[in-house]
């Protein structure tokens, strides 16, 4: 079952599955390692509501909640 990413809980990983926004979100995305078929895990979250913090081929990357609801993924289960 695939949901945002910013509902997957922290310390999860998971696979994206899609990715819903325009060529200049996907563009940024795929800067920062985040492309449909790579694994993330959640790490955190910034603190009063700021940006998630996802971990990423061994690299911590935060993005802002506009784009981590934009993002699906599948948990994985282990």
């Amino acid at each position: 079952m695939e949901i945002q990413l910013l509902e997957l809980g922290t310390g999860k990983a998971a696979v994206i599955k899609q990715i819903d926004g325009g060529y200049g979100l996907k563009r940024r995305l795929t800067s920062l390692g985040i492309r449909v078929g790579q694994t993330v895990r959640r790490v955190g979250s910034g603190p009063f509501n700021g940006p998630i913090v996802v971990e990423v081929d061994r690299a911590r990357v935060a993005i802002g909640k506009g784009m981590a609801i934009k993002i699906f993924v599948e948990e994985l289960r282990v």
